[in-house]
C-alpha cells in the first residue's frame, strides 16, 4: 500500500493507489462507513444481499427445467432438439430484450425496473407450470417470456454493486453476487428434481421459485438502495449519451470486446454442460448396465455445479485480485488460463464416463471449477474498463452477443448434432454415443475462449486508463461529438439511398 494518502475527492476519506492507479479508500475509512454515495455500508452490504438472493432465483428459475428435462420431454412427446429448444428459446428473448433494459437502467430508476422485471418472470414461470400436453407451444411461450423479465435484472444488478464499492471490495462483492451463478444453477438441478419426485409431478418444480420471487420484489422495492451512476468513483457528474455514441463507444473498446466473445464462449460451453450433463450421465450409467434415476443423477450434478462454481468463483476472483498488485493485466490471463485448462478434464471426463462414472464426475468438477474462473472477473473487466453512464448498455450488448452465440443456441446445436448422429436409432449405446460426440464441440470453443481473453490481456491497461480518464473529467466531449456527427451523417446517407431505390 502506497503511504502517502490523498483525500482526492473533498469527502475526508483518506486514499492510497492500488495496483490499477485507482485511488482507494483506506480499510479504517470504509469499516467507519465513509462513502461517497451517502449510503452506509451495512445499507450497501444489504443490497448486495438481496441483489444475490434474486440472481440466484434468476438461476435456480432457469435450470429447474434441466433437472426435470426427460420428464418434460415426455409429457409432450418432443425430442432432443425440440428439448434443447425451450433454453433456446429463453436465452434468445432474455438476450433480445437486454439492450432496451440496458438503455433504460442508464437513464431511469433501476429499482423500479428490478421490481417489474422480477415480478413478470415469477408470474409468468408459474403460468408456465399448468400448460397442458397438447399445448408445447405455449408453454415455450412461457419459457420466453421468463427471458424478458430475467434480462430486466441482470443488465442493472452489477452496476448497482459498482456505484456502491470500490477497487478489491467491488471485486468482492461481485464475486458473493456471481457465486449465485453456479450455487443458484445446483439448486435448479437439486430443488426441480427432489420437488418433482416429492410431489410425483415435474410441473411443482416450476412453482417453488415464483413464491420466493414475489418475497424479492418487495425486498428491491422496500429495502433495497439504488446509489447514483458513478458516485463510488467520484463520476456522479457524468451525464448520459445519445445510445448509438454507446454503442460506437464500445465497439472501439478492444478490451471489452475481445473479453466479451471470451465470455461467450464461457456461456456456449456452461449452457451445453449444464442442459444435456444429468441426460448425457444417466445415459452412461444405463450404457454400463447399471440402474440409475434423474432425480439421482441431477442431485449429484447439482452438488458438483454448486461446489465447483464456489471454489472456481472464489479461485478466479482470489487470484486475480493477488496478482493484479503486481500485474495489472492479471484479469483477463486468469480467465484464459481457467478456459484453456477446463478443456482436457471435460473432454476426458466424457471419454471415460462410458467406463467409470464416478470418475466422470470428478473430472467434470474440475473442469467446472476451472471454467468458473471467469464470471466474476469478467464482470470486473466490463466495470473498469466502461464508464459508469455506459454499463448497463455494456452489460446489455455483453449478455446479447454472449447469449446470441453461446447458450441460447448451445443447447440447440447439441441437442440437433447429437439427433444428427443417431440417425434415428434409439438403443442407450446410441443416445449415448450420439451426445458424446455432440458435446466434444465444447472443447473446441474453450480453445478459442481462452485465445479470445489472452487478447483482452493486449489492450487492458490502456482501455483502463481511457475510462479513468473520462470519469474524472480529464478528456473533451469530441470523440461523443464525432460519434454523433458520424451517426447522423450515416442516417442522412441511408435515408437518401432508400430515397433512390424506392423511387427507381
Amino acid at each position: 500500500m502506497n503511504s502517502n494518502h490523498v483525500d482526492n475527492n473533498g469527502d475526508g476519506a483518506k486514499r492510497y493507489l492500488d495496483g490499477l492507479g485507482n485511488h482507494v479508500m483506506c480499510p479504517e475509512d470504509n469499516r467507519a462507513g465513509v462513502n461517497r454515495t451517502g449510503i452506509t455500508r451495512f445499507r450497501a452490504h444489504l443490497t448486495v444481499s438481496i441483489l444475490c438472493l434474486v440472481n440466484l432465483l434468476n438461476y435456480m428459475d432457469r435450470f429447474t427445467v434441466a433437472g426435470v428435462l426427460p420428464d418434460v420431454m415426455t409429457y409432450y412427446g418432443i425430442e432432443n432438439s425440440e428439448g434443447g429448444l425451450l433454453q433456446t428459446v429463453f436465452v434468445c428473448s432474455y438476450m433480445v430484450f437486454a439492450p432496451i433494459f440496458g438503455y433504460l437502467g442508464d437513464r431511469y430508476s433501476r429499482k423500479a425496473i428490478m421490481a417489474v422485471g422480477v415480478l413478470f418472470w415469477s408470474v409468468t414461470t408459474l403460468t408456465g407450470s399448468f400448460v397442458p400436453a397438447s399445448h408445447f407451444s405455449v408453454f415455450l411461450l412461457c419459457r420466453g417470456l421468463v427471458g424478458i423479465g430475467e434480462a430486466s435484472y441482470s443488465t442493472i444488478a452489477p452496476t448497482i454493486i459498482a456505484d456502491l464499492f470500490l477497487a478489491s471490495d467491488r471485486t468482492t462483492m461481485l464475486t458473493v453476487f456471481y457465486f449465485a451463478i453456479p450455487v443458484g444453477s445446483g439448486l435448479g438441478y437439486i430443488v426441480g428434481s427432489s420437488v418433482a419426485t416429492l410431489m410425483g409431478s415435474w410441473h411443482w418444480a416450476l412453482r417453488v421459485t415464483p413464491v420466493m420471487g414475489a418475497v424479492c420484489v418487495v425486498l428491491v422495492l422496500l429495502v433495497m438502495k439504488d446509489p447514483p451512476r458513478g458516485a463510488s468513483e467520484g463520476g456522479e457528474k457524468l451525464k448520459p449519451t445519445d445510445w448509438i455514441v454507446d454503442i460506437i463507444e464500445l465497439l472501439r473498446n478492444r478490451s471489452f470486446m475481445w473479453s466479451t466473445i471470451g465470455v461467450t464462449c464461457v456461456a456456449f460451453v456452461a449452457g451445453a454442460l449444464s442442459w444435456w450433463g444429468p441426460t448425457f450421465l444417466l445415459n452412461s450409467i444405463y450404457v454400463q448396465g447399471m440402474t440409475g434415476t434423474l432425480a439421482g443423477v441431477s442431485l449429484v450434478f447439482g452438488v458438483i455445479t454448486v461446489i465447483a462454481g464456489i471454489l472456481g468463483v472464489a479461485s478466479g476472483s482470489g487470484s486475480s485480485t493477488y496478482l493484479k498488485k503486481k500485474y495489472p493485466r492479471a484479469d483477463p490471463l486468469v480467465c484464459a488460463f481457467g478456459m484453456i485448462c477446463s478443456m482436457p478434464f471435460l473432454f476426458v471426463g466424457a471419454v471415460l464416463s462410458k467406463y467409470n462414472t464416478v470418475s466422470a464426475y470428478v473430472l467434470i468438477f474440475f473442469g467446472e471449477t476451472l471454467l468458473c474462473f471467469t464470471w466474476a472477473v469478467v464482470a470486473d473487466i466490463l466495470l473498469y474498463v466502461v464508464i459508469p453512464t455506459r454499463r448497463a448498455t455494456a452489460a446489455a450488448f455483453q449478455i446479447l452477443v454472449s447469449h446470441a452465440l453461446g447458450d441460447a443456441g448451445s443447447p440447440y446445436i447439441i441437442g440437433a448434432v447429437s439427433d444428427a448422429i443417431a440417425l434415428g436409432r434409439t438403443s442407450v449405446l446410441a443416445k449415448y454415443h450420439s451426445l458424446e460426440y455432440a458435446l466434444f464441440i465444447t472443447c473446441f470453443v474453450n480453445v478459442i475462449g481462452g485465445f479470445c481473453f489472452l487478447v483482452t490481456a493486449w489492450y487492458i491497461v490502456e482501455d483502463k486508463a481511457a475510462a479513468d480518464k473520462v470519469i474524472k473529467g480529464d478528456v473533451s466531449t469530441f470523440s461523443s461529438f464525432f460519434c454523433s456527427f458520424v451517426c447522423y451523417f450515416l442516417f442522412l446517407l441511408s435515408d437518401l439511398l432508400l430515397h433512390f431505390y424506392f423511387t427507381d
